[in-house]
């Protein structure tokens, strides 16, 4: 989801520097808004922003920005960036949950600001990193004081940040039958490909959304589950064959979720479905 450079490391992590972000992600630096836009369109410099949060302790280890085919406007366009306290002592090892905040962002009108509070399982030591979530938090709008509004919900994020921190003990305490895992994986399954009806066409079957990519992810809790399957619907690569029009096998291979909007907007849902198990497991 993420450009990731040599900062993200966790064993010898840094924050990335101005110049490597304006390499990846140029539009970060904008500080006027895109000629398009009119007067009533409020700029929000993000790294104005960005700077506000690394006093707070955050700092960019990760940044990309949205391609745009008019001419111009790659300096005002849509930009995520990644940021993580490095800090603050801690030592990781593969297999940990680190929590991380979404910053999004354009001053070309195609995004409002959002920060997100979201959570990310370590790969390994080099800097990947599995996204397992991200938790809806702060939208503006580019109008009105957005000064304000900027500042008061960066804080209600930071908050929403560290209360996710305590999703992988409670939901790795829930174990799921046969039938519950079934259940989640119909529905990541309509969440992924279904229509505005809730169809789906996909030879793609539901079942193949529980099949772990890595041995440590064989069991039977709704952390674990629940990751698999979330991993499955945004990097892709499921298998399927189906027919065409003229009834001829067609083989069918999942995207990856590449992008900014789907990745987060996906992320947003597949969470909400896990809190939702996870609330009806508490219960019974």
């Amino acid at each position: 989801m993420t450009v990731y450079t040599e900062t993200a490391r966790f064993d010898t992590g840094r924050a990335m520097t101005e110049t490597e972000m304006r390499k990846v992600a140029p539009s970060i630096f904008a500080t006027s808004a895109h000629e398009s836009r009119s007067e009533r369109f409020k700029p929000i410099p993000t790294i104005e922003v960005l700077r506000g949060l690394m006093v707070e302790g955050f700092v960019p280890v990760g940044a990309k920005q949205s391609a745009s085919r008019t001419e111009g406007k790659a300096d005002f366009t849509k930009h995520l960036i990644r940021l993580r306290r490095v800090d603050d002592g801690k030592v990781y090892r593969v297999g940990d949950t680190v929590c991380e905040i979404l910053l999004k962002n354009a001053n070309d009108g195609t995004s409002a600001y959002e920060l997100l509070a979201g959570l990310f399982r370590i790969r390994c030591m080099n800097s990947l990193v599995t996204q397992t979530g991200i938790m809806d938090a702060i939208k503006v709008r580019h109008s009105g004081d957005v000064g304000a509004k900027v500042i008061e919900g960066t804080y209600r994020v930071l908050n929403e940040a560290e209360r996710t921190l305590t999703a992988p003990q409670d939901w790795a305490a829930h174990k799921l039958n046969r039938d519950e895992k079934q259940v989640l994986a119909e529905a990541v399954h309509v969440l992924r490909f279904g229509d505005a009806d809730g169809e789906t066409t996909t030879p793609i079957k539901p079942e193949q959304f529980l099949i772990p990519r890595r041995h440590d992810d064989r069991a039977d809790d709704l952390w674990t589950v629940w990751n698999v399957t979330q991993e499955n619907a945004i990097r892709g690569g499921l298998r399927g064959v189906g027919r065409d029009d003229l009834g001829r096998a067609r083989r069918v291979r999942s995207r990856a979720v590449n992008g900014i909007d789907q990745d987060i907007k996906l992320n947003k849902a597949l969470w909400l479905i896990g809190e939702k198990m996870a609330a009806l497991k508490a219960t019974k």
